[in-house]
């Protein structure tokens, strides 16, 4: 997989607050390796997993010096068994010595975003009902975090408060009412903006299926409930299902018959994957 023109466009401005945050005036400690040595490393993942951030870890080393070469034998989205080989560098020692860290905490932490978004998926099954993610993300890599999540085999949701509308519980208690707030919503966003509204109770749901809502969020409904709810929808709406969502409920949830489920743990309990980079020999040239 590739990230799009979206994430792309900020992937820069990422890696460069990341080298700064870290690098500062300078590396005092690659100051140790001749200026012209060069060297060979390797980049081993030490757990099975999912290969995500293969753009980040190339950034950090092209904006360090692009004389580094990187040489890849996984790709984004692949399955990665213990003690695999990711890549193979070759270049400046400093560069690859300074670049060390960074590439690895976007690489590591992107590829965790994407193992457990797929076993998310795995645990899900051949069903209809799609794995969503939510705005639950570290902040500054959201697109990153994204991107992660359809290595993994999920679906995104909104990117942020810009490119949909999703009516909360406050917002229907500012507005006073579920018809109030879709009533505004409609007046006020620019045509053709998807448009979601989230209900605690099933006569929210009836009361939103009453205004028309084309989409409607489920939250924290028990089994039962969602049964019902898809029974009272009848399809006139799609439904999504939300709310403290854990993988051993997944399947459950999903035979309830609710087109989509969104699950914040995929981008909000980000654990690393084990990842090292082993420098292979440097060479100092005269």
């Amino acid at each position: 997989m590739h990230p799009d023109a979206a994430t792309l466009a900020a992937l820069a401005t990422q890696v460069r607050a990341a080298l700064a945050e870290d690098i500062g005036p300078g590396d005092l400690t690659a100051n140790l390796i001749p200026v012209d040595a060069v060297a060979s490393a390797r980049v081993v993942c030490r757990q099975t997993a999912v290969l995500c951030g293969q753009a980040w870890f190339e950034a950090v080393f092209r904006q360090l010096d692009p004389r580094v070469e990187i040489a890849w034998q996984a790709h984004d989205g692949d399955d990665i068994a213990p003690d695999r080989v990711l890549c193979q560098l070759n270049g400046p020692a400093r560069a690859l010595l300074t670049g060390e860290r960074c590439a690895l905490n976007f690489l590591q932490t992107l590829s965790g975003t994407a193992t457990v978004t797929r076993r998310f998926v795995n645990a899900l099954g051949d069903v209809h009902t799609r794995l969503l993610d939510t705005r639950k993300t570290l902040p500054g890599l959201r697109l990153a975090q994204k991107y992660a999540v359809r290595c993994g085999g999920g679906h995104n949701h909104r990117k942020g408060l810009y490119d949909a509308i999703l009516i909360k519980e406050n917002h229907i208690a500012a507005a006073g009412s579920i018809s109030a707030a879709m009533t505004a919503a409609r007046r006020l966003a620019p045509a053709g903006t998807p448009m979601e509204v989230e209900v605690e109770t099933l006569d929210q749901l009836r009361e939103a299926l009453a205004v028309g809502a084309a989409q409607i969020l489920l939250d924290n409904f028990s089994l039962a409930a969602l049964r019902e709810a898809v029974m009272i929808t009848a399809r006139r709406a799609t439904l999504e299902a939300s709310g403290g969502v854990g993988i051993d409920g997944l399947k459950a949830i999903a035979t309830t018959g609710v087109d989509f489920i969104s699950v914040g743990a995929l981008t909000k309990h980000v654990q690393a994957v084990d990842l090292s980079m082993r420098i292979d020999g440097i060479t100092a040239i005269a």
